[in-house]
């Protein structure tokens, strides 16, 4: 006797992938928050859960040894994982908005000048001014970080193949190679400079204070609300241009939109921790596996996820080397590398 299959009516198939997909948020939320209290803990000194406790909320006291920890936790590790949070959602969000505004499945940030762009503004300010401290040169790292996107969007929309996601590809390579080039002749000629550029190689968020944090947050908050604001839109356009425009879609506005949104995250979170490659590329396609095509819960899995990876990376760069460190971005490009290379072997590179 044959059986037969009950299909589910459309509005229950939605609610359940819904459901689904808010049961994913949480817990790679959850994931998260465990991450963010083992970076309190883990570093060349470890501390139970209680020391880091105390470390939160002590204030200056006379026992030396609770004085170190508070020391520890608020000035070190505190910040450090802020910064990787903020920088790994805005990497991660900004990964996943440029895959989307190109449909181009190897899209990042990384590829696209806006790294190289912020290590030529810091080698040429440190150069030509005499800067010594992250203080002053981050705000030239975001603005070459800035004008490199900017530079690179704009070679890609004129000429006969504007808006072709292999213009956009090429004009990257072309901007990247470029001011690779110019970085290294301005680091070889001064040692300030070149000492700087070894930090924006490596990528890291270790060393970093809320001087600087606290303006790269608000930048990457105000790339994020443009992010949301174009999410509707974002579902449209990858329908293709034609349809998006029949449905009422200023395509013009919203590419810009996405644009300064794209340069806002990418430039910001580059400014502040120098080169991390591969991972707006990696957590773009994970959150496209869990979350599906819809933008507008494909991007939120992706911030979570960039930050997840990002914080994870800096914990296991605290103790593969000790006593020594090893930075976030070289773990990230550890993991970013082999990533790329499965995905294209096994043909996953789809049309974003």
């Amino acid at each position: 006797m044959g059986t037969t299959t009950v299909e589910r009516p459309p509005l229950t198939r939605v609610l359940v992938a819904r459901r689904r997909r808010i049961v994913g948020l949480a817990a790679v939320t959850a994931v998260l928050v465990v991450a963010a209290m083992a970076s309190l803990a883990v570093g060349a000194r470890a501390l139970s859960p209680a020391e880091v406790w105390h470390g939160l909320v002590a204030g200056p006291e006379p026992d030396q040894r609770l004085t170190d920890i508070r020391l520890i936790v608020q000035t070190v590790r505190v910040p450090r994982t802020v910064l990787a949070i903020v920088a790994g959602i805005a990497l991660g969000v900004g990964g996943a908005l440029i895959q989307g505004f190109t449909r181009n499945p190897i899209a990042d940030t990384g590829l696209l000048g806006v790294n190289t762009g912020a290590s030529f503004a810091v080698v040429t300010a440190i150069s030509l001014f005499g800067l010594t401290s992250p203080y002053q040169y981050v705000w030239f790292a975001f603005l070459g970080a800035a004008t490199a996107g900017v530079v690179v969007f704009g070679l890609s929309s004129i000429g006969r193949g504007a808006g072709n996601p292999l213009t956009l590809a090429l004009a990257g390579q072309g901007v990247t190679v470029f001011l690779a080039a110019m970085t290294t002749a301005v680091a070889l000629s001064d040692k300030a400079a070149l000492n700087a550029l070894r930090f924006w190689n490596a990528g890291s968020v270790a060393g970093v204070g809320f001087r600087i944090i606290w303006p790269v947050t608000f930048f990457v908050g105000a790339g994020l609300l443009l992010a949301v604001a174009t999410l509707p839109s974002l579902n449209l356009l990858n329908l293709g241009d034609d349809v998006a425009r029949g449905l009422g879609v200023n395509i013009a506005l919203v590419r810009t939109a996405g644009i300064i949104a794209i340069t806002l995250l990418a430039g910001a979170a580059t400014a502040a921790c120098g080169s991390i490659a591969f991972l707006g590329l990696m957590v773009a396609h994970v959150a496209r596996y869990l979350a599906g095509p819809d933008y507008r819960w494909l991007v939120p899995y992706a911030g979570l996820l960039g930050a997840v990876v990002l914080l994870v990376c800096d914990i296991v760069g605290r103790v593969v080397v000790r006593p020594g460190e090893l930075d976030a971005g070289i773990l990230v490009a550890l993991l970013g590398a082999p990533f790329f290379a499965v995905m294209v072997w096994r043909g996953k590179f789809k049309s974003a």
